[in-house]
């Protein structure tokens, strides 16, 4: 009798402490939930709902980019020897903004710059492509059949030290880069993410990027496709290098953007910015 008594004793001892774990966790639940619903609440719970699309549901390039649309941009790099600048300048000015005016090629120059800080007597061109790698191929292929350009590329080459380029697409939630007028300085900060961060980095700007938009500062967002690959570019206008430092002071006075600065920093291996000054014939001035 006493070995069942003590039997029942453990039975409602089991029992009793069963319910009370239950219904704490579930206060517990309930209140991380409500306290995520408050505006302004800072939390590593809020951490947990930023994702918003699922990784392994498609291919990055699906899941971030315009759906709407179907452009594709190149971005170059030439790093032009130092003696042979004003005239490579010369050259391209002669030479690309025929190319971007010509309806016979289905593509666009976005904007033609030089490095003023970063890496010196640096050439950097953004091209787009209406109709995606299809567009690519036929420019490429009438190109070459253009005597102009042909000449082009050849002088080009004697003023070069190197070049690369990449291939790109446009964050959904940035607005297209359009023509506007100057003068203006740019940044193109450039971020070479951890692999397998791109969306993460993507859900967290899809909310940033509206604190970055007060000024029309906000030019352009790409990330890579061919190249270097988790590379992400931000392209940002700004009157003077003081408008620049006025503007991103300013945007520390919104709520959340610590938040993103605070989450997004890990996911860089490295990370560079450019200033550029707008060459003659950038549609961007």
């Amino acid at each position: 009798m006493a070995t069942r008594a003590l039997q029942r004793a453990g039975n409602g001892l089991k029992q009793t402490s069963v319910r009370p774990v239950t219904r704490h966790a579930s206060m517990v639940i309930r209140s991380l939930c409500a306290s995520n619903n408050r505006p302004g609440e800072d939390s590593w719970f809020k951490s947990l709902f930023v994702r918003k699309v699922d990784p392994r549901k498609g291919a990055h390039s699906h899941l971030l980019a315009k759906k709407e649309e179907s452009n594709l941009y190149k971005i170059q790099f030439h790093n032009v020897k130092p003696e042979c600048l004003d005239a490579y300048n010369k050259l391209c000015e002669d030479v690309l903004p025929s190319i971007h005016a010509d309806p016979h090629y289905p593509c666009e120059l976005v904007g033609t710059w030089n490095t003023w800080y970063g890496e010196q007597d640096q050439a950097v061109h953004l091209w787009r492509y209406r109709g995606g790698y299809p567009a690519l191929t036929e420019v490429m292929n009438k190109l070459r059949q253009n005597q102009e350009f042909v000449d082009y590329r050849k002088e080009r080459g004697k003023m070069l030290l190197s070049r690369r380029n990449q291939l790109l697409l446009e964050f959904s939630f940035w607005n297209e880069p359009v023509a506007r007028p100057g003068p203006n300085i740019y940044e193109l900060r450039s971020y070479q993410l951890r692999p397998g961060t791109m969306i993460e980095w993507g859900n967290y700007w899809a909310r940033a990027i509206e604190f970055r938009q007060q000024n029309s500062e906000a030019v352009g967002g790409f990330f890579s496709q061919i190249g270097d690959l988790y590379m992400v570019h931000h392209l940002w206008a700004y009157k003077d290098l003081q408008s620049r430092e006025d503007t991103r002071n300013a945007a520390w006075q919104h709520d959340g953007w610590d938040e993103v600065v605070y989450y997004t920093v890990p996911l860089i291996q490295h990370m560079e910015s450019r200033i550029m000054i707008p060459m003659n014939g950038s549609p961007l001035k």
